[in-house]
């Protein structure tokens, strides 16, 4: 059963109209690695229909860097097509804008001539910008690269170290997921990043956390009145916070095989999530009040003790099965995957936090590919009633009220709670979920994450991105498990037919406190 939450129709025709007084100030974004997939079909689409939605400032140039030897024209005719492949509700008075905006610059990436060029063109491009106009750096390229651009964007000059946050012009760099490969290499990687930059320069994304619910998820918490007084120890029994995947790994066998789910999901999208749940109130929405308590949320989860593994932490790899009425090859069986790969797609782990909110409540986080369905959700589930008065009929269990965050595919939030069922009958009960769906309510959006988070890192707001520390905290977690892993030579892999929901053993571990995983 379920109802429905109504939102007043004025809000919904204000939800997007609000937006139009966040144009940021005048910029030239430089995308470092222009010619790769994330720049066609999330960067460029994204900034197209920021431009659709007023949301980009007149003065606004893109310059592309990459080792494909384009020109300008060539890189035009690239995003051009680009957009009519992911972009096609931009029409042509945007292409017509951005067109003359496009710029390029073809050299190897590891050669800090390159950049020297980069900066050669900035100071061209910016002399027709207002004074003052900002720089976005945004380095879309493979972690191992990372290192060497950071270096030689300072050296160059094209990212110069800017100590004080309201400077005029600004310089921003925007670092995608992976930050490292284990702490020690997270570690180093922000010491390159220290010795460049200052930190308010520094924009890690995750585009998990630009989804509207990740986001509605501090305002459920701390402008509702009836959530905070039960979000501890006192009332939540324990928290699941599942991102399931219905798809294989897509032809990134090479990243796959090194990364793993633990590194893939749950150290960066899975801990954000936790975060998120298990942080304090923070004293003001500010990004350093907000990422402040992230990161002790994130410092207080009690890391999996190398005698606990077996108990708290359960990895698996899919095998042949059927997703959606299809046949699907099992992991090992997809191109460039080792025969005997160990490498999991599935990871279940039991975890604590040690502080007086949440002492002695598990949380669960569970992500894996070829699962029956795409869905990522944050289940809070509360305590039974000390004393239930009514008689249950045999057989039948009280389900245990729970307040649902849909993240994707559809966001919402549902609420679910017992009823009497209408009769005679004192004793019939049944769960009912009263939901808010975000479709429904506002309509149905076809904007990416990448959107908010682009404009947000013009605008000069890190709310939505990961801190240095944050970082790190989230490898110190997951380092004790990758190490343990390391050192397994599983005999049961696969150990989960795609299209099921994992491991039988991830059952029993939330078996293990009474508890049960929530099928989606």
């Amino acid at each position: 059963m379920s109802g429905r939450l109504s939102v007043p129709i004025h809000l919904a025709r204000e939800a997007s109209a609000g937006n139009r007084l966040r144009c940021p100030e005048p910029c030239v974004m430089v995308i470092v690695g222009a010619s790769g997939d994330l720049t066609s079909r999330k960067l460029i689409p994204s900034l197209a229909h920021l431009r659709v939605d007023g949301l980009l400032p007149d003065a606004f140039s893109i310059m592309g860097v990459g080792r494909t030897p384009w020109d300008d024209a060539g890189f035009r005719d690239v995003i051009r097509k680009a957009l009519d492949e992911f972009g096609p509700h931009i029409g042509p008075d945007v292409w017509e804008h951005l067109a003359p905006r496009l710029s390029y610059v073809a050299g190897d990436l590891a050669d800090v001539a390159t950049f020297k060029e980069v900066g050669r063109r900035l100071a061209a491009l910016e002399a027709t910008l207002p004074p003052g106009s900002g720089r976005l750096i945004y380095l879309a390229i493979p972690p191992s690269v990372v290192p060497t651009a950071i270096e030689h964007l300072s050296a160059s000059g094209v990212a110069p170290r800017v100590e004080d946050p309201a400077a005029r012009p600004w310089v921003r760099v925007v670092l995608e997921k992976p930050f490292g490969r284990s702490l020690e290499s997270a570690r180093a990687l922000n010491g390159v990043v220290r010795e460049a930059l200052a930190e308010h320069q520094v924009y890690r994304i995750d585009h998990y956390l630009a989804k509207e619910t990740v986001q509605n998820l501090l305002v459920l918490r701390f402008a509702n009145s009836i959530f905070e007084p039960v979000w501890n120890r006192q009332h939540v029994d324990h928290v699941q916070i599942t991102a399931a995947e219905s798809v294989g790994i897509e032809h990134r066998a090479k990243y796959y095989e090194e990364a793993g789910v633990v590194r893939d999901m749950i150290q960066s999208h899975l801990l954000q999530l936790l975060a998120l749940t298990a942080m304090e109130p923070p004293s003001s929405s500010n990004a350093e009040s907000v990422r402040n308590e992230k990161a002790k949320a994130l410092r207080s989860i009690r890391p999996v003790s190398a005698g606990a593994m077996q108990e708290a932490v359960v990895l698996g790899q899919y095998g042949p099965g059927t997703v959606a009425g299809a046949p699907v090859a099992g992991y090992r069986e997809e191109p460039d995957v080792a025969a005997g790969s160990t490498t999991p797609t599935y990871a279940a782990l039991r975890l604590y936090i040690d502080n007086w909110r949440w002492q002695g409540v598990p949380f669960f986080l569970r992500s894996g590919k070829c699962l029956p369905r795409r869905t990522t959700e944050i289940a809070i589930r509360f305590r039974h009633p000390p004393h239930l008065m009514f008689p249950l009929p045999a057989g039948r269990e009280l389900e245990s009220n729970s307040l649902l965050v849909r993240v994707q595919p559809r966001e919402g939030i549902a609420l679910r709670f017992e009823i009497k069922v209408p009769g005679i009958e004192m004793s019939r009960m049944a769960p009912v979920d009263m939901e808010f769906d975000y479709d429904a309510a506002f309509g149905e959006r076809d904007h990416d994450a990448y959107e908010t988070l682009l404009l947000d890192a013009m605008q000069g707001d890190a709310t939505l991105f990961t801190r240095s520390d944050e970082v790190e905290a989230a490898w110190v977690v997951v380092d004790p498990v990758l190490a343990w892993w390391a050192g397994q030579r599983p005999a049961d892999f696969p150990n989960y037919a795609a299209g099921t929901w994992g491991p039988a053993a991830a059952d029993a571990l939330v078996a293990g406190v009474g508890a049960r995983w929530r099928e989606p």
